[in-house]
């Protein structure tokens, strides 16, 4: 196996403690978004065998297992990240497969460089994801009842609000979210603002269920997003608990430290609360106008201790070990490749001991035991 050296990503959103703390180094006093563990090209993990994307390209078969290329390709096809949000993340939305290849194909087409900021699709693939919290995460997840959605904008007593109110209590629902959301992210930047500034108020004086949407205003005073997040689910899971997100359902992260696994892509359709690139209408083919649960997953415990997130993809299979003070070695050998990273204690995989915040790669197909204290999250593929 490979112990990896990862990348940290320094976005302006990340907290400056919450990485530093799990790995139990100083805080720089830089934000610390994003630690990612994988074959990314953007920024593969290190392995003594050189970068882990070159090390698979050398040999994907012997490195990933026959059956994860034959479904897969030669790539590895999850990126697995420690994910620390210190801000709002941008309220988001990422394409299906047919979508993304569609997508993709007309942008080559028409010669968009795929470095371009108003480039939608970065490649071919969807992108959806699982987010695990290792301590109270908050954050906004699918569309909620239109109904409940017009209650919470009424209350701010905004009336500039009002005509939003009265579309969500049009039928069908579906057609009332999507004029909405349309109205929101068309409406005039100026009246816009004033409207997000007096909504902003009202909810720092009301607090309560409003609250989080003050916070979103503080951080995207003038932003449409902060309204339009009142259309959705305010989700606050505890530690283990986590969200799946799949293709066209609306969400954004408001702060937490979470591991986070996802399909390898870069697809992004962002809806507000950022100051990058809003494609309105390539946005409203892809996001899915319907009222959902959000579904807060815990995971389900095996006779061997491995507790497994279901999800209803292939592309990634997330699971934990909470490793008690004497229990026996449990092995993990597959025929898929794994990362398995630890987020507390000393567990050791194979003779490899980690700490908090350390990960090794596991090629398909190696003999691997978990041993010793603590929590290991184990990522791989459901080939």
């Amino acid at each position: 196996m490979d112990r990896l050296v990862n990348t940290v990503r320094p976005y302006a959103w990340g907290s400056t403690t919450a990485i530093p703390e799990l790995l139990g180094t100083p805080p720089t006093g830089e934000p610390q978004a994003e630690m990612w563990m994988g074959a990314h090209p953007g920024a593969p993990s290190r392995t003594e065998r050189g970068p882990l994307n070159e090390v698979i390209d050398a040999d994907p078969v012997r490195e990933l297992g026959a059956p994860a290329v034959d479904k897969f390709g030669p790539r590895l096809p999850f990126l697995l990240k420690l994910l620390a949000a210190g801000a709002p993340l941008s309220l988001q939305v990422h394409p299906d497969l047919a979508q993304a290849k569609a997508g993709f194909a007309a942008e080559e087409a028409a010669g968009v460089p795929i470095d371009a900021a108003h480039r939608n699709y970065k490649d071919a693939n969807h992108k959806p994801e699982l987010i695990c919290a290792l301590g109270t995460f908050n954050g906004f997840c699918g569309f909620r009842d239109p109904v409940e959605a017009a209650d919470a904008l009424s209350a701010l007593g905004v009336d500039s609000l009002k005509p939003y109110v009265d579309l969500l209590h049009a039928h069908p629902e579906e057609d009332a979210l999507r004029e909405v959301l349309t109205a929101l992210l068309t409406a005039d930047p100026a009246e816009m603002a004033h409207t997000v500034a007096e909504a902003a108020a009202a909810a720092q004086r009301l607090g309560g269920a409003h609250a989080p949407y003050a916070t979103l205003a503080h951080h995207y005073p003038s932003d449409p997003g902060v309204i339009a997040a009142m259309l959705l689910n305010f989700v606050q899971l505890q530690p283990g608990e986590a969200l799946y997100l799949g293709a066209g359902v609306p969400h954004a992260y408001l702060d937490g430290l979470g591991v986070e696994i996802m399909a390898n892509s870069d697809n992004v359709l962002r809806c507000g609360l950022t100051p990058k690139h809003v494609d309105v209408p390539e946005l409203l083919k892809v996001v899915r106008f319907e009222p959902t649960d959000p579904g807060i997953l815990r995971p389900e415990a095996s006779p061997s201790g491995e507790e497994v997130y279901d999800i209803p993809i292939d592309e990634f299979r997330l699971s934990r070990f909470v490793r008690a003070e004497g229990a026996a070695p449990t092995d993990v050998t597959a025929g898929t490749p794994q990362i398995l990273l630890a987020v507390a204690g000393r567990p050791k995989a194979g003779e490899v001991t980690l700490a908090p915040g350390e990960s090794v790669f596991v090629p398909a197909g190696e003999t691997t035991e978990l041993s010793g204290t603590g929590t290991v999250f184990r990522a791989t593929v459901a080939a």
